[in-house]
């Protein structure tokens, strides 16, 4: 009698643990935010190293589209831009003569005014007459007018040349800018991965043709994943936005893996519940959804089902 006593407290024990085993508060799958990235470029997809379920850092290079014709086009824009700094007038031949007489028009002047200097000298002990002294100075004032003339017609070849080049140079900032754009494009060749994550499907290959929007793969980031799980709206009063909770999934061994969560995301709308999912009471017409974040330890998976207590 004693001993079918014990069998009995121990197997009510029993079923009360299993009950409380099987006690959640809500229940849903776990997701993550999934990016697709697609081609900036279209051409030939010359090279594409990833696999399903491959790690990617951010920035990192992964494949290559073919861009020979960009570059033919900026090879043909840079050579536009060399043929024009060859028509930039650096020096002028006429200025190059007009100089020269400068030269000898200011050597010719400075040699009149030791001249004037001289017989104005010899003027004075009556060595010179005054005659000499205006021959003097007539020459030196003639060589000072026909400096001031070369000097001129310097500033107007050298304005003239100015002209000519700013309207050479105005033809360069466009074709500049021109290989800015074309070496951008360039640059959308290369396949670079935007964010750290894991692929979780390959759209395209290796020798497909990409073009521009078409989707390459798709990538999560699965370091933290989230439990999307629906609540009923009596629960909604008992939760918060950063509140923790536990959440548990199946360890394949009848047992539960337990982690911590925090609530980081609840739906401001009520929504009809979905099949799939039960809430602790009796299903409702209308629950509400949130989304608990859950560190992962790589045995989460998206679309795993899972359950959280508050």
């Amino acid at each position: 009698m004693k001993k079918a006593g014990l069998i009995l407290i121990w197997l009510l024990a029993a079923a009360a643990c299993k009950k409380k085993e099987n006690e959640f508060d809500a229940s849903g799958s776990f997701e993550a935010d999934e990016v697709v990235i697609s081609a900036q470029q279209s051409g030939q997809i010359m090279a594409l190293s990833i696999k399903e379920g491959q790690e990617l850092a951010p920035n990192q290079e992964i494949g290559t589209i073919d861009v020979t014709n960009l570059e033919l086009q900026k090879q043909q824009t840079e050579s536009r831009i060399k043929a024009l700094s060859d028509r930039l007038n650096v020096s002028d031949p006429q200025t190059i003569v007009i100089e020269n007489q400068i030269a000898v028009l200011q050597s010719q002047i400075s040699y009149l005014e030791k001249e004037q200097q001289r017989t104005a000298n010899l003027l004075k002990a009556d060595a010179a007459t005054p005659k000499q002294l205006d021959d003097i100075n007539a020459k030196a004032d003639e060589a000072k007018r026909q400096l001031n003339v070369y000097q001129q017609q310097i500033a107007l070849n050298k304005s003239n040349v100015n002209v000519q080049n700013r309207s050479v140079l105005s033809e360069k900032d466009p074709l500049q800018k021109s290989i800015a754009q074309i070496q951008d494009q360039i640059n959308k060749g290369m396949i670079i991965n935007p964010v750290k994550g894991t692929v979780l499907t390959q759209y395209a290959f290796q020798g497909e043709m990409a073009t521009i929007g078409r989707p390459l793969y798709k990538i999560a980031n699965t370091d933290t994943i989230s439990l999307r799980a629906y609540i009923s709206g009596n629960q909604l009063a008992s939760v918060k936005l950063a509140q923790k909770v536990t959440v548990r999934t199946d360890d394949g061994k009848g047992g539960f893996r337990n982690y911590n969560g925090n609530i980081n995301w609840i739906s401001d709308k009520a929504e009809f519940t979905p099949k799939t999912i039960q809430t602790k009471e009796e299903r409702q017409n209308l629950v509400y959804a949130i989304k608990v974040s859950v560190p992962n330890d790589g045995f989460l998976k998206i679309g795993m089902y899972g359950e959280l207590n508050f």
